[in-house]
């Protein structure tokens, strides 16, 4: 275990295949950090005992959590609780922070969520990754993942996820979606083509989703958004590849569901025009 976790700058994907191995680390946090791949990574379905907290440092990760797609921006975390079933999605060129948290007794998040990181806490994490030793830790160290921790309770919580059912249907409709955002059949149409009607679909998406199709739709568009915001991609472009016929159309469905325009929404979160 030691000679793997000593290399912490590559790629974890490419030289950890037991991703529960965090469950067997000795001490209440690891840090690792996958840096600079030119490529698109992603971890196969695993969970572990600890808790998992994903940071992007830059570039987006996707994280699919037991039955949600969750969206983790640059200047956001990803929190999977503890035996969550869970895998991950990094973009090429991505620098990743994976923080593996012993949780037991604290009272971090039991669901999963995505999590505000404060600037603090994101030098924190690179600190302890830097200064980390895979035999005890020292007293200073204990200390600071005592003010990790206590920081990572108090963060900021939100919901940028979007569900993806378990149910054979539903399951194929999101998947559908996902793929083509830009789509704007009815539910009807999408009715057709799973041989049922308008009504039964509708009923099936309140059921297992608890949202209406208009509602779901309009979720996966909001984690989608985001995630392009996060990486400075024109709105105009995100309007067009959402399918909205105006960037004015878009605009006003954004700050409809998130209270401001875009570009505020841009500026406020990551600093950026």
């Amino acid at each position: 275990m030691d000679n793997k976790l000593r290399n912490t700058d590559k790629s974890i994907f490419e030289t950890l295949t037991d991703l529960c191995f965090a469950d067997h680390y000795p001490h209440r946090v690891l840090v690792l950090r996958s840096q600079s791949v030119p490529h698109s990574e992603e971890t196969p379905w695993h969970k572990h005992q600890k808790g998992q907290l994903v940071l992007p440092l830059t570039g987006v990760v996707t994280s699919f959590i037991d039955d949600k797609m969750w969206l983790v921006p640059p200047r956001c975390a990803v929190w999977i609780p503890s035996n969550e079933m869970h895998r991950n999605q990094i973009s090429p060129n991505a620098d990743v922070c994976m923080l593996f948290v012993d949780g037991r007794d604290l009272p971090l998040p039991e669901v999963a969520c995505t999590l505000t990181v404060t600037p603090f806490v994101r030098e924190l994490i690179l600190h302890l990754h830097s200064q980390q030793r895979y035999e005890e830790t020292d007293l200073a160290t204990d200390r600071l993942v005592d003010v990790l921790i206590d920081q990572l309770i108090q963060l900021e919580r939100e919901e940028f996820d979007f569900p993806i059912p378990d149910e054979p249907t539903l399951n194929r409709l999101a998947l559908e979606l996902i793929a083509r955002p830009n789509e704007k059949r009815t539910l009807g149409e999408w009715a057709s083509d799973f041989a049922m009607s308008e009504r039964t679909l509708a009923r099936m998406i309140k059921r297992h989703v608890e949202l209406t199709f208009g509602q779901w739709r309009s979720q996966l568009h909001i984690v989608l958004a985001l995630q392009k915001l996060a990486i400075n991609m024109p709105i105009q472009t995100i309007s067009e590849e959402l399918g909205y016929d105006s960037v004015s159309a878009f605009i006003t469905f954004f700050k409809k569901a998130l209270g401001k325009s875009p570009r505020q929404y841009r500026i406020e979160r990551w600093g950026k025009e």
